[in-house]
């Protein structure tokens, strides 16, 4: 073993590790692009399908295999079709020039000055009945709600978000999207939820918000132009009538924490408002 071992070292040249760890970085780099999108998803279902099919071919279960080496030609043939938007992207990335460029991450103080701005604004907002309808990316990519929008890219700003939903100006009519402490897009389209068992007094901005959440991990605050109150949509629940101090708790446990599943680390009051069926 150990001399088979030397002779497979042996073998290996300069242009080989550097072949190696080419294509090394070229799927990690891979694998954080599909990470912040949907398509991470369906990936994780193909690798599925893969292990299945391996796993049946080892069993000698001649049908299973037969049918899954099928079915796995099919779905080669169907992969441009279904990852049509992300090849689309990448290949416009690449036309940039940056295929490979990561996203920065908030540090605490970067959160605290943007949840200050996001605070300040939904109590302005609330205070004189402006509607508003603000999405926060989590790990699901939000790059496809974005492209429906006008680009901002701007630093999260208390008078940045009044003046794009003030009445009747160009931008107030659809979501901001938030990644990280940047306005990424305004006048965004968001999906409405099939949900038939929402209260009517609820209109599109609510159910939008919720629709937003049933197809994302995103937070998404509303502001409601008839009554001020405010909401929060998270996993195709909504928080209402939530205080500015709610607002900046829910988001600061979501966003600086996002990949804590359970309520456990949150305050009581906080899995409260969380997990209670508040619509």
């Amino acid at each position: 073993m150990i001399v088979q071992l030397q002779g497979l070292l042996a073998t290996i040249g300069i242009l080989d590790i550097i072949d190696i760890v080419v294509v090394a970085y070229f799927l990690y780099r891979l694998f954080l692009m599909l990470k912040n999108t949907r398509a991470a998803t369906l990936v994780k279902g193909l690798l599925v399908l893969v292990v299945f099919t391996i796993a049946c071919r080892w069993l000698n279960l001649h049908v299973i295999s037969w049918l899954l080496e099928k079915s796995m030609t099919v779905i080669m043939v169907a992969l441009p079709v279904v990852f049509q938007p992300e090849l689309r992207r990448a290949l416009e990335q690449i036309g940039r020039g940056n295929l490979f460029h990561k996203s920065s991450e908030l540090d605490e103080q970067e959160l605290e000055s943007m949840l200050e701005s996001v605070a300040l604004a939904t109590k302005a907002m609330s205070k004189s009945k402006v509607g508003a309808l603000m999405v926060f990316e989590r790990n699901t990519g939000l790059v496809e709600r974005i492209e429906t929008g006008v680009p901002i890219d701007g630093i999260v700003s208390s008078g940045l978000i009044q003046n794009i939903f003030v009445k009747d100006t160009p931008l107030h009519d659809g979501a901001i999207i938030i990644r990280g402490n940047r306005v990424m897009a305004a006048c965004c389209l968001l999906p409405l939820t099939e949900n038939r068992n929402l209260s009517q007094e609820l209109g599109t901005r609510h159910r939008a918000a919720i629709g937003m959440s049933e197809q994302s991990d995103a937070m998404v605050l509303v502001v409601s132009e008839e009554t001020g109150t405010i909401s929060i949509a998270r996993n195709g629940d909504l928080m209402r009538y939530l205080t500015v101090n709610d607002v900046k708790e829910i988001l600061r446990t979501a966003i600086f924490r996002p990949h804590t599943s359970s309520k456990d680390s949150m305050p009581e009051w906080l899995r409260g408002l969380i997990g209670g069926d508040k619509k």
